[in-house]
């Protein structure tokens, strides 16, 4: 396969990056890596939540549900994602959090792709 070429599975590739896929956490010599654009491949189960909102955010984001029913909560609204194609975007310095109201499969693209926020032992938003 050529270096710069990569070709996987979303599900089977996220479950082994908390369901990222593409971003700075890739290591450079991998085509995934980017320091413009992350992409998660989310699947999270009925009751799944973000354990803390993401505050002081220097990200644009959108996220497309592809199934289940999703909510995202922002600081002056609650979106819920209820059909596949279902998104929202919110854009730099806009809060967040989330959680899932039935098992949800979700499609998130945030730039740049940026350090710091991951939370230990659950997949960001």
């Amino acid at each position: 396969m050529n270096d710069s070429v990569y070709a996987g599975n979303a599900g089977r590739d996220g479950a082994l990056d908390r369901g990222w896929l593409l971003g700075h956490f890739k290591p450079p010599s991998d085509p995934r890596h980017s320091a413009d654009v992350e992409i998660k491949w989310g699947v999270h189960p009925r009751g799944d939540r973000r354990a803390r909102w993401v505050r002081g955010e220097h990200r644009t984001a959108l996220l497309v549900l592809i199934s289940g029913r999703f909510r995202v909560e922002l600081p002056d609204r609650s979106v819920l994602l209820e059909r596949p194609g279902d998104y929202v975007v919110w854009g730099h310095g806009v809060d967040h959090s989330w959680w899932a109201d039935e098992e949800s499969v979700v499609l998130t693209v945030r730039w740049p792709s940026v350090p710091g926020y991951a939370l230990s032992g659950e997949g960001s938003l």
